[in-house]
């Protein structure tokens, strides 16, 4: 079968921030997102609020844009929006990996959502368990022959995008040793994890025929890899990332993002290879960073160097600062220095407990208070 890839502007990148309702009065999840998109009202353009798999969630999706800080403005408005009905509700916002405490079974699908209801039923217990929030970004890329190789490179900085933005160190109230526990738990659901590391475009065709043969998905969204084509939109889209706390380090991780999309890009234009790991390596890098985070040794390479994944990020950074000067992202992409320094989500998280005699409603009132102002405290 033949899979058509949309026509789209080359690193113009979108955002899309999954954000949790919380009780302000006990910090506990709330079921407040169908009655705030009931207020805020239906939206068939970009920017919008939409629904997510659970009641208490809504996701906030930025338009396309060439610049980063253009999409977080975006983001920023609407986060203020849903603020100003949520407030008299009773409601806060956080936006994290996981909630510290939450208990799965005490929460809701949406209903009235056909792809939910089936999700549920094939899934069962493990799609019941995904009580996680992340944030996409969606950069475009204008030649499809460019996807696959693209998304092997990207591999490479899974780690750089897992570590800094884990922020899940909890689960229904205990402390599970991981920075990033999200990124474990939402790799059980049958088509989410790792990408297979194709080739070329039409192995993916391939492969999507054969699980549309045997009913394994319906519609190309039912993939649900860490980095992703999306051929209805023309981008790469990075769901690596766990629920971020804040704008300014969703700016960050886009920057960083479109950064090594259009680097990669560069690479193909003229007649290079796109440097890969095996598969092995990548999957070794994924489990390192989601237990480690920013502690966390990572391969390099195919031949199997290996650097802690901030001294990595140390020469990273210089190597990008000409193309994020091109793509006006310099200032975003320097944010990431700051999250290196102050710590990633997890490790303020766990630095927040500590300090309060481990309670986990004073995390869940320090992540408002960072979605609120739109930087870590």
């Amino acid at each position: 079968m033949g899979i058509d890839f949309a026509a789209s502007s080359r690193s113009r990148l979108g955002i899309e921030w999954e954000i949790a309702c919380v009780d302000r009065r006990s910090g506990e999840l709330s079921p407040a997102g169908p009655e705030l998109l009931t207020k805020l009202g239906t939206a068939d353009t970009f920017p919008h609020v939409t629904s997510e798999l659970l009641t208490n969630t809504v996701e906030l999706v930025s338009a396309p844009h060439p610049r980063v800080r253009d999409a977080v403005d975006d983001l920023t408005r609407l986060a203020e929006r849903v603020s100003e009905f949520a407030e008299p509700m009773g409601v806060d916002l956080i936006s994290s990996g996981t909630h510290p405490f939450a208990q799965w079974f005490q929460q809701h699908v949406t209903p009235g959502k056909p792809r939910y209801a089936t999700l549920i039923d094939r899934t069962r217990w493990w799609g019941r368990q995904m009580l996680i929030w992340g944030v996409h970004v969606h950069v475009g890329v204008e030649d499809r022959r460019k996807v696959f190789p693209i998304i092997d490179g990207l591999l490479t900085y899974l780690p750089h995008f897992q570590a800094l933005s884990a922020s899940s160190p909890f689960w229904g109230g205990e402390n599970t040793g991981y920075a990033s526990n999200r990124a474990l738990m939402f790799q059980q659901l049958p088509t989410a994890g790792l990408p297979p590391q194709f080739t070329e475009w039409a192995q993916f065709e391939a492969m999507v025929a054969d699980l549309r043969h045997i009913g394994v998905i319906e519609e190309l969204s039912e993939l649900r890899w860490d980095i992703r084509p999306s051929p209805r939109l023309g981008t790469i889209e990075v769901r690596t990332f766990d629920g971020i706390p804040t704008a300014r380090e969703i700016g960050a991780l886009a920057a960083l993002t479109q950064c090594l999309v259009e680097h990669f890009s560069r690479e193909l234009d003229a007649g290079r290879e796109i440097p890969q790991m095996q598969p092995w390596f990548v999957r070794e890098n994924k489990w390192r960073t989601a237990r480690y985070g920013m502690d966390a040794i990572i391969i390099q390479n195919a031949a199997g160097d290996e650097r802690l994944v901030t001294k990595d990020l140390d020469q990273l950074l210089p190597a990008l600062t000409p193309i994020a000067e091109e793509l006006d992202c310099v200032a975003e992409l320097e944010h990431l220095r700051d999250v290196a320094e102050c710590g990633a989500s997890y490790q303020r998280q766990l630095r927040v407990a500590a300090a309060n005699d481990g309670s986990l409603k004073a995390v869940v009132a320090s992540l408002v208070r960072e979605l609120r102002e739109g930087r870590p405290l």
